[in-house]
């Protein structure tokens, strides 16, 4: 094998973590030959054959996730009560968890697609590891841009943050995380009527977060709280505001080994929340989180 290509334990890390994240097309749009799927699978160390496989795998994850999603009893009446009509168009900001290509987003469309034999456009504009900061920078090009009827905003968990150098401040301070949600919140009314879409970051597996190689940042449950209070004041739809859907305490089951990002299972459980809460609950013109302390207890 030639030096310019990953080596057999690269590509399994590859396949069992790093290329359902690897979307450098939407990191870097502007780059020369982005289009180009042999130029991108180059550039992972790759071929374009084992790019398209691996992607088409996660995809096909998704699709049977949405497919066992919708034999549930009470998805079935759910799904009937979708407001989005064949001409929508919905878009998703967020980080990582929206990026993944197995991912709440990717499930969300096949469960539209199927359950609604729909003709939806879905914009996924997750990109991973974005703080709401970076997300702000893009978010005119990326959504707006594309004039969406339906605008899903899932950040938070980055700006999270707390690296070994600082480990007394998050990366962003709790202001500069309010300022860039209100901004994106204001930016999305100007161009759709429809109430927007909030979901929470979920809470970490501080263990499996400290046993991971590639990262090396903490994350407190404390700062995760104080992000969902944002959250929770916004108005529109907010999903899961207590974060509790991946368990209390979260269950490792629903994370990947990172225990940041989820699980196939853990996206299905945001999917279902996402659902639940556009049909069961009633639009929020602005709230907070009651009765509990700030250490999310």
């Amino acid at each position: 094998m030639s030096s310019d290509k990953a080596s057999n334990k690269e590509k399994e890390a590859l396949e069992k973590y790093l290329i359902q994240f690897l979307n450098i097309e939407k990191k870097f749009p502007l780059l020369p030959g982005i289009s180009n799927e042999e130029a991108v699978a180059n550039l992972i160390g790759i071929s374009e054959t084992e790019l398209k496989k691996l992607r088409n795998l996660y995809d096909d994850n998704a699709k049977q996730a949405a497919i066992e999603l919708l034999k549930e009893e009470e998805m079935s009446t759910w799904i009937d009560s979708l407001p989005f009509k064949p001409s929508d168009t919905i878009a998703a900001i967020g980080d990582s968890m929206t990026d993944d290509l197995q991912g709440w987003f990717t499930i969300l469309k096949h469960v539209i697609e199927i359950g609604l034999d729909s003709d939806v456009e879905f914009i996924n504009a997750g990109v991973s590891n974005n703080t709401s900061s970076e997300a702000l920078r893009r978010f005119h090009r990326d959504v707006l841009s594309h004039e969406p009827d339906w605008v899903i905003i899932s950040l938070g968990t980055y700006d999270a943050l707390r690296l070994p150098i600082a480990p007394g401040r998050t990366l962003l301070p709790l202001s500069e995380t309010w300022e860039n949600l209100t901004t994106i919140e204001n930016a999305a009314k100007l161009i759709t009527n429809n109430p927007l879409i909030w979901i929470t970051p979920p809470p970490v597996i501080p263990e499996l977060l400290d046993g991971m190689e590639l990262f090396d940042f903490s994350i407190n449950e404390k700062d995760l709280f104080q992000i969902r209070e944002i959250l929770t004041s916004k108005t529109g739809f907010i999903v899961d505001p207590l974060g509790k859907r991946m368990g209390k305490p979260p269950e490792s089951w629903y994370y990947l080994s990172d225990g940041i990002n989820p699980s196939l299972s853990g996206h299905v459980n945001t999917v279902r929340e996402l659902i639940r809460t556009h049909v069961t609950s009633i639009e929020k013109k602005g709230s907070s989180i009651d009765g509990e302390d700030q250490n999310g207890d």
